[in-house]
């Protein structure tokens, strides 16, 4: 009788394998090449989640690129305001403007490296101006000339002129983040360009009001 149980018990084990390997082999098969991980508890969602992070195109290439160097103007701009701007809210929002833009360029500049991208260089230091003629295409820069009158000015004259450069610095970056928004694929790119609409929208309101425009 025991040897009959323990043949009944083997035979059950090898029945249950096979049905187990029979299902396995079915999931294996149906998948083909489609995302099961909200299917298949089997795969790994962390690794499917992090695959679709990843994936990124051509959109999101170029806003990274372009935008790199969109901020780093916006820095420059910014970081004159210390010692020429006469009132306190303008260098108040210099201030804001460079806290948050320096860890953006340095956040985009991670995601060209991990894509294999070359992080463009920034010239501004070595020859003053270049960088700004170079990226003049992009929406919002100002020319090199600009730069020079804005670096110039002091007092209530550098103020309006702050002011003036950078909600049409800002009005180019917001169409820029746009561009992204409507083609881009990377998740944390598209959330990035929605965070500098939000962001400048509200600091180009803030600036027409300090210019009395608004």
């Amino acid at each position: 009788m025991t040897a009959h149980r323990k043949l009944i018990r083997r035979t059950a084990l090898a029945v249950t394998a096979g049905a187990a390997a029979l299902v396995l082999a079915a999931c294996g098969s149906d998948s083909g090449g489609h995302d099961m991980g909200s299917m298949n508890s089997g795969s790994s969602p962390s690794a499917t989640a992090s695959a679709k992070a990843g994936a990124h195109n051509d959109a999101d290439i170029s806003f990274a690129e372009e935008m790199i160097e969109h901020h780093r103007q916006a820095v420059d701009m910014a970081e004159l305001a210390a010692d020429r701007a006469s009132s306190q809210e303008v260098k108040d929002l210099a201030t804001t403007i460079k806290a948050a833009q320096d860890p953006e360029i340095k956040t985009m500049s991670g995601w060209l490296t991990a894509w294999g991208e070359d992080v463009p260089e920034d010239m501004s230091s070595s020859m003053p101006g270049m960088d700004h003629d170079m990226s003049s295409s992009m929406p919002g820069m100002m020319s090199s000339e600009d730069m020079n009158k804005l670096e110039k000015a002091s007092g209530t004259e550098f103020d309006k002129m702050f002011l003036e450069m950078m909600v049409e610095h800002h009005e180019g970056a917001i169409k820029m983040a746009k561009t992204e928004k409507a083609n881009g694929k990377y998740g944390p790119t598209v959330k990035l360009a929605d965070d500098v609409i939000t962001a400048q929208t509200a600091e180009i309101e803030q600036m027409n009001k300090m210019l009395g425009k608004s």
